[in-house]
C-alpha cells in the first residue's frame, strides 16, 4: 500500500494488479539454434530464417521493474508500453507482417540524478533478453574531433551479442547525460561539437547501416579478412542495420524547470517535479537540443525525485537493495548484520540530505559502516543490529560492541 506520509502517494503503489506472480515462459519448439534467454523471449542465433519471439505484455514488464526500482510509477508505465510496442513490431516484421510506415518509439527520460533511470532500462533489458549497451553522451565528439564515435555504440551491441549481428539488431542502446549535448547560446551548454554529435545520432536512431568493424580498426579489419579466407564461423554481415534497435536517452536537464516556469507564467507555483513533467518540445529546443534530434524521441516521461519515504523503501523493499551488499560483506567474516526499520529510516533521512537520490545511500552507508567494517572482522563480535542508535553514533556503538565481547 502507498505510504500516506510520502510526498508521492502513488509512487509506491502497484501498477500491475491482476498480473500473475510468476511470469511463465511459453512453450516453444526448440531446435539446435534456439537459445531461451529470459522469460517470454527466444533469441535466435545463426540461421537467417529463425524467428525472434516476444510474448510479454506491458503489465509483465512493469511488475518486473517493481521488484528492483521503487517509485517512478508513470515512468514504468510509459517505458513498459514503449518496449512492448517496439518488440511486438520487431516480432511481427520478422514474421512477414511488414509495417512500412511504422515510426520507432525511441524514449527520452528526464529527471534528477539517482532516481533510477539507468536501473529501469537495465532491468527491462535483462527481462526481455536482448543485448543492452549503456554509454554517456559526454564521451562522444563530432566526426573529425578527438573522442568516441557514435557508431561504436552499435558495434558494442554486436560484442554484447557474442558477435551475433542478427541478435544485436534487436538490442537496446541507452545514452545517458544527453542533456550535455545541448548547445545553449548563454554559455551554459556544450560547444558546437555537441550539435555534431546530435546530427551523427540521427541516422542511427531511425534506419542506418553501420560497419561491423570500424574503418579505423586495422586489427579488426585484418581479423575479419582472415576469418573470411578460412571460412570460419559462417559468413557474417558486413554491416548492422539500426532499424529495429531501440534508443533510450536520458538526462537530468538541470535548469529546464525555469524554462517551463517561464512558459507557463511567472505566477505558476508548481513543484520541481511537476514542472519537469510538463516539459515540451519547445522547452527542449530552447534548452539547446536540435529539433531533428528531439523529433526522433517521441516517447517522453519525467522521473520524480526521491524523498525520505522513497529512499526508505529502496533500502527495505528493492531486491537490489544496498543492504544486501553490507549483509554479504559482514557474512564473509562470519558476522550477522541485521537491519532494523528505525536504522533504515535514519539512513534514508541522512541520504535525503545529500540531494543525490539513491546514490546518497551509498555515501551515507560507507560513512556509517567504515569503522565497523575495519574492526569487527578482527574481533569476537558475531552479530550486531543496525539501529537508529548505531547510525546516529557509529563510533560509540562500535566501542560498546567491542567491550561486550572481550
Amino acid at each position: 500500500m502507498p505510504n500516506p506520509t510520502s510526498g508521492h502517494p502513488d509512487s509506491l503503489g502497484p501498477v500491475t494488479s491482476g498480473v500473475p506472480k510468476k511470469i511463465r515462459t511459453p512453450r516453444v519448439a526448440k531446435s539446435k539454434f534456439d537459445a531461451v534467454t529470459k522469460a517470454g523471449v527466444v533469441a535466435t542465433a545463426a540461421p537467417a530464417d529463425a524467428q525472434f519471439s516476444f510474448n510479454l505484455k506491458p503489465a509483465d514488464i512493469a511488475k518486473h521493474l517493481n521488484r528492483f526500482v521503487i517509485g517512478q510509477r508513470e515512468a514504468k508505465k510509459v517505458l513498459s508500453v514503449a518496449l512492448c510496442d517496439h518488440f511486438q513490431h520487431v516480432r511481427m516484421t520478422l514474421e512477414g507482417q511488414a509495417a512500412p510506415f511504422y515510426q520507432k518509439q525511441n524514449v527520452l527520460l528526464l529527471g534528477p540524478t539517482g532516481v533510477g533511470k539507468t536501473h529501469l532500462i537495465r532491468s527491462a533489458a535483462e527481462l526481455i533478453g536482448v543485448p543492452f549497451v549503456k554509454a554517456d553522451a559526454t564521451k562522444f565528439s563530432e566526426t573529425g574531433y578527438v573522442g568516441g564515435d557514435v557508431d561504436d555504440l552499435v558495434r558494442d551491441l554486436v560484442r554484447r551479442a557474442g558477435g551475433d549481428v542478427k541478435k544485436a539488431e534487436h538490442g537496446i542502446i541507452y545514452l545517458d547525460e544527453v542533456d550535455k549535448l545541448a548547445t545553449r547560446g548563454d554559455g551554459g551548454g556544450r560547444d558546437v561539437s555537441g550539435r555534431g554529435v546530435q546530427t551523427n545520432l540521427l541516422k542511427l536512431m531511425e534506419d542506418g547501416d553501420v560497419p561491423v568493424v570500424s574503418p579505423n580498426d586495422m586489427t579488426g579489419q585484418l581479423q575479419t579478412a582472415m576469418s573470411s579466407m578460412r571460412g570460419a564461423g559462417g559468413v557474417q554481415p558486413e554491416t548492422i542495420n539500426t532499424r529495429h534497435i531501440l534508443f533510450i536517452v536520458s538526462g537530468a536537464f538541470s535548469g529546464i524547470d525555469k524554462l517551463v516556469w517561464q512558459r507557463l507564467g511567472s505566477k505558476n507555483k508548481q513543484s520541481l517535479d511537476q514542472l519537469i513533467a510538463q516539459t515540451s518540445t519547445a522547452d527542449l529546443i530552447s534548452y539547446g537540443l536540435e529539433p531533428e534530434f528531439i523529433g526522433r524521441l517521441p516517447v517522453r516521461v519525467a522521473c520524480h525525485g526521491l524523498d525520505t519515504d522513497d529512499l526508505f523503501n529502496v533500502l527495505r523493499k528493492s531486491e537490489s537493495s544496498l543492504i544486501h551488499q553490507y549483509e554479504r560483506a559482514f557474512a564473509a567474516y562470519g558476522i550477522k548484520c541485521e537491519f532494523k526499520d528505525d536504522g533504515l529510516r535514519r539512513l534514508a533521512e541522512l541520504a535525503a540530505d545529500e540531494k543525490t537520490g539513491a546514490r546518497g545511500l551509498m555515501t551515507i552507508c560507507e560513512r556509517v559502516f567504515r569503522d565497523l567494517k575495519f574492526q569487527l572482522p578482527s574481533s569476537r563480535v558475531k552479530k550486531f543490529a543496525v539501529t537508529d542508535k548505531l547510525v546516529a553514533s557509529p563510533e560509540l556503538t562500535l566501542k560498546q560492541l567491542l567491550k561486550s565481547r572481550r
